[in-house]
């Protein structure tokens, strides 16, 4: 059966500048098994399915997956998915808010057009600061060692768990050279999904600067990371410290991309992620 697919870049203004998603349009009658080999195979850091919808208010449905394990929340994929939904059909063409059905839940989604195209966004699930971090000091020391470390450090989960940690400065997070094997350690033993760093930036275009790194699911550093954003975004809302109700983080450049993602923090404290999304693969697939 050839079933229709796209392969995405997410959180870029120009193709080969954000993060890959694989979107398999025709995901009815694949079983989780080979959902889970083909997202191995392509060996993108998420690929969705789009799958029938369960809920009498969902506009569409997602299933998400890293090359390893099935995800309840991912803010690329969930960004790609809604930009595809209406790019192929799957929805009305001109369509401007969407109910999105994955297993975190209803999650909404805004569209609109501008001078530079279609531009995605979605409400993040609730982020929520983790209990017992102090068990794992050990292994958080030892995963950002030779990293000089800002005031904020917490797990903080919105579907994935992730270590949220401000280094000292925008330089820190930039020049961090992460110790892996230390990072995939602690994320085992605290059952996140990867270690995320941010600092404050002093730029025009962008008011953070953020590194990804899960190398326990095989993506030593993720190019640009919507859920981890939104987590920080929830972080930085808890302690007082946004820099605005809307602002830019940059995430990529160490990867040669130059990703931005679009973070909104409402009146009820809910977080939004979107940005652009690039069309770059555009056929089918057989995976039967």
């Amino acid at each position: 059966m050839l079933r229709r697919y796209l392969q995405l870049d997410v959180f870029a203004e120009r193709a080969g500048m954000g993060n890959p998603l694989g979107v398999v349009l025709d995901g009815d009658g694949l079983d989780t098994p080979r959902m889970q080999a083909l997202a191995a195979w392509l060996d993108l850091s998420e690929t969705v399915f789009f799958v029938p919808t369960t809920h009498p208010h969902a506009d569409y449905a997602v299933r998400i997956f890293t090359p390893v394990t099935e995800l309840p929340f991912a803010g690329h994929p969930s960004v790609g998915a809604a930009w595809a939904a209406v790019e192929s059909g799957l929805v009305a063409p001109d369509a401007v808010a969407l109910q999105q059905q994955c297993a975190a839940g209803l999650l909404p989604a805004r569209l609109h057009e501008d001078a530079r195209g279609r531009r995605a966004a979605i409400r993040a699930p609730r982020a929520m600061q983790c209990t017992g971090d102090a068990a794992f000091a050990p292994l958080l020391d030892a995963a950002l060692a030779g990293m000089p470390r800002g005031a904020l450090a917490a797990r903080w989960n919105n579907g994935p768990t992730w270590w949220c940690v401000e280094l000292a400065d925008a330089a820190a997070v930039r020049d961090a050279a992460p110790d892996l094997a230390a990072i995939a350690a602690l994320t085992r033993a605290s059952g996140a999904v990867g270690l995320a760093v941010f600092a404050p930036a002093q730029a025009g275009d962008h008011a953070l600067v953020v590194r990804a790194f899960c190398p326990a699911d095989g993506i030593d550093e993720d190019p640009v990371t919507g859920s981890a954003n939104a987590c920080i975004a929830a972080q930085l809302a808890d302690a007082a410290r946004l820099p605005a109700a809307r602002f830019v983080s940059s995430q990529g450049r160490e990867l040669g991309r130059d990703g931005r993602v679009e973070i909104e923090v409402d009146d009820e404290c809910e977080v939004w992620i979107g940005g652009a999304v690039q069309a770059v693969v555009r056929g089918t697939l057989e995976w039967d």
